[in-house]
């Protein structure tokens, strides 16, 4: 009876061996890509094109904070800031020393991005995982981040925060831990949420976890969360003389649909890390670092995919889940290379292929990624379009309309219309659009940008309105350009 067993175990071990290279070669392709795809958005950063609307959003609000005046507009103002204040000051900074405040954002996301990754690595680490583990968890989060988001170099705070908040975990995680490292912790986890309102997973997650396996600090862990917390929006209230959370609730559509469409996109390359992290809570339910993943992943999935129906909301919802599923990858490889066993270890092998795969069919189906031109001049012809359409917007003296504010921070004109946030406020009617139609028909607007007119960014009266009254220059792919008739 021995001799099938013997052969059996011979040829797992033989399997084993011969398998052996796949995680580091894994680890050294995703390495490459990653650092192809990282200089590639660090090359994008200084040019003159506009990545997402945010960015121009984003830069305007830096420029008023760093005024002190104006980062939180009237309500009747038709520019809108329902995002906590800390981004913009940090932003702002850094900004004014190098002149440009899109730019300075796109620098500090891509500095935030090598940060998420690197402590994510090093949180896998402290959880009792190996180097290679936390190394595929890094490459395989920083993979999943540039590949599916545009947010790797993009002028919007949430990679700072998420940068921020870990940090946060990586003082959790130390032990022995002390009340000072309790009272730092909290503390990055509150600034990390006065970046970015949608952070809250982690430093629940963090609390739940504490409450279970270390009652005292978690109590002391959520003493210094409350008193933060209230601290932060007492000093918005002195400062800015109303509450923060009554300007985060600005109004916003939600949809079904779209919450259906964003989930099975996301699930697309998310479905086997979830998999995996759901089969390690089976296997080791009783492991402190797979308990405080599963938390964290099972929190940041039920908040990300509500988040998801909103009108606006982008794959970034989803970055807190993201990061735990990679902390869960992480886990597993870890804990089944622990065993003496050879299966693990191919199972483990087969897991890292499983959780690449899917990002591997989205690198091959990029056809423009095929061009040398990709890599050696990012986005050159964008970069062409959009300095014709800045001249066209500089010779046009007076305000100017756009639905990509970048368009409008570069070319120098005043803060205007929040076109997004505009058409949300009228569609849920929380604003009166009779203002607007005024501007609309005195040609207060020596020009306008939108994006696309098809489907038209804001309501059909409005839509009536403009076309009576401005007629298309010229478009390109970087937008529609308006003039008065």
């Amino acid at each position: 009876m021995s001799a099938p067993n013997d052969r059996r175990d011979r040829g797992a071990n033989a399997l084993d061996h011969a398998l052996a290279p796949v995680l580091p070669v894994l680890l050294a392709v995703l390495g490459v890509a990653c650092f192809a795809g990282f200089v590639r958005a660090a090359a994008i950063a200084p040019l003159h094109v506009s990545l997402d609307p945010n960015e121009g959003w984003n830069a305007y609000h830096a420029l008023a904070a760093i005024a002190g005046h104006g980062l939180y507009p009237d309500p009747a103002s038709f520019m809108t800031n329902n995002y906590p204040p800390l981004s913009f000051y940090v932003t702002g900074f850094f900004g004014a020393l190098i002149g440009d405040n899109i730019v300075a954002g796109r620098v500090l996301s891509l500095a935030s991005f090598l940060c998420v990754c690197g402590f994510a690595a090093v949180a896998v680490r402290r959880m009792n995982g190996s180097w290679r583990a936390a190394d595929f968890a890094a490459f395989l989060l920083a993979g999943t981040l540039l590949l599916t988001s545009d947010y790797v170099g993009m002028d919007d705070p949430q990679l700072l925060g998420h940068a921020i908040q870990l940090a946060g975990l990586l003082i959790v995680l130390r032990e022995p831990r002390t009340r000072p490292a309790m009272f730092l912790s909290a503390g990055l986890f509150v600034a990390g949420g006065f970046v970015k309102h949608n952070l809250f997973a982690l430093p629940l997650a963090c609390l739940v976890w504490l409450v279970l396996f270390d009652r005292r600090n978690g109590l002391r862990f959520a003493l210094w969360l409350i008193v933060f917390s209230l601290s932060g929006l007492l000093a918005f209230r002195v400062v800015f003389g109303f509450d923060l959370l009554e300007r985060l609730n600005s109004p916003r559509a939600w949809s079904v649909a779209q919450l259906e469409e964003n989930l099975l996109s996301w699930l697309a390359t998310a479905a086997i890390s979830l998999c995996a992290l759901g089969a390690l809570v089976l296997w080791s339910r009783n492991d402190k670092a797979v308990v405080l993943t599963a938390i964290y992943a099972a929190l940041a999935l039920v908040s990300g995919t509500l988040l998801l129906g909103g009108a606006g909301v982008d794959v970034n919802a989803m970055f807190d889940a993201d990061i735990a599923l990679a902390l869960g990858v992480g886990l597993a490889l870890g804990r089944l290379a622990g065993r003496r066993s050879p299966l693990p270890h191919i199972a483990g092998r087969a897991l890292a292929l499983a959780c690449v795969a899917p990002l591997a069919v989205i690198a091959v189906a990029d056809h423009d990624s095929r061009h040398w031109s990709f890599w050696t001049h990012p986005m050159r012809d964008e970069a062409a379009l959009a300095e014709h359409d800045l001249s066209f917007l500089r010779t046009h003296s007076g305000p100017a309309m756009c639905e990509s504010l970048a368009f409008c921070y570069w070319a120098g004109k005043p803060a205007g219309i929040d076109v997004f946030n505009l058409d949300q406020q009228l569609i849920k009617h929380a604003r009166d659009p009779a203002p607007f139609l005024r501007q609309l028909d005195s040609h207060h607007f020596s020009a306008i940008e939108l994006d696309e007119t098809t489907p038209f960014p804001l309501p059909p009266d409005l839509q009536v309105s403009m076309n009576r009254n401005y007629r298309v220059d010229h478009s390109d792919d970087e937008g529609v350009f308006f003039v008065p008739k």
